[in-house]
């Protein structure tokens, strides 16, 4: 089964990162612990991440939404039987529509199986999404976090979290990548608990339309 991390799991991740890194305690201080995005392990939830990817949330919800409504009942079996028309018709590119058809392709072969990562390692179950052609490191990653439950789970150059250290290091510009990557490894073994307190705080910032 999924293991969905605990209040108590999460305060104590907080609070060893709050010790870590100062722009991870400011997060902390001003937000508390932040609620764990959840979601099943299944196809949809791949589909979703596929079909959110460099959008606004706005436009993503918008296509998301007339997907759903031509499949009440998102399977493998009912992206592989629908015509590229039909999908293009709800707003999805035809690259992320080959990449849904590839992933609903691996998953009726049991190429993926979603039980089977529950008991694989991190590494190994990053690996073995990453070998199904439409699932990048960034979208392994959020699955790995959002579905599996993986607290060190890393959304390697995702831009907002690279926004939010920017601005509450008080900086001109974003760490590049790399960089980035590189000073999350001082996270571990909570660097997806740093993601959520980082999204919480930007999200918090835009709300209260700090710049």
């Amino acid at each position: 089964m999924r293991h969905n991390p605990s209040p108590a799991e999460l305060e104590t991740a907080c609070q060893n990162l709050a010790c870590r890194d100062p722009a991870l305690a400011r997060a902390y201080e001003e937000q508390g612990v932040p609620e764990w995005r959840k979601s099943e392990p299944s196809f949809q939830t791949l589909a979703r991440i596929i079909a959110y990817q460099q959008l606004s949330t706005k436009a993503a919800g918008t296509i998301w939404g007339r997907v759903m409504d031509r499949h009440t009942d998102m399977t493998p079996g009912c992206i592989l039987q629908d015509d590229e028309e039909g999908l293009r018709s709800c707003g999805l590119s035809r690259p992320k529509i080959r990449h849904l058809k590839s992933i609903a392709a691996a998953i009726e072969q049991n190429i993926l199986n979603f039980d089977a990562l529950h008991s694989m390692p991190m590494d190994e179950a990053r690996t073995r999404l990453i070998s199904v052609k439409g699932i990048g490191p960034w979208t392994a990653e959020i699955f790995l976090m959002n579905a599996l439950g993986r607290l060190d789970a890393f959304p390697v150059a995702d831009v907002g979290l690279m926004e939010a250290y920017r601005q509450l290091k008080g900086t001109q510009t974003r760490p590049d990548p790399k960089a980035f990557n590189l000073l999350a490894e001082d996270w571990r073994p909570w660097r997806g608990v740093a993601a959520h307190l980082l999204w919480a705080w930007l999200n918090a910032s835009r709300e209260q339309g700090r710049p």
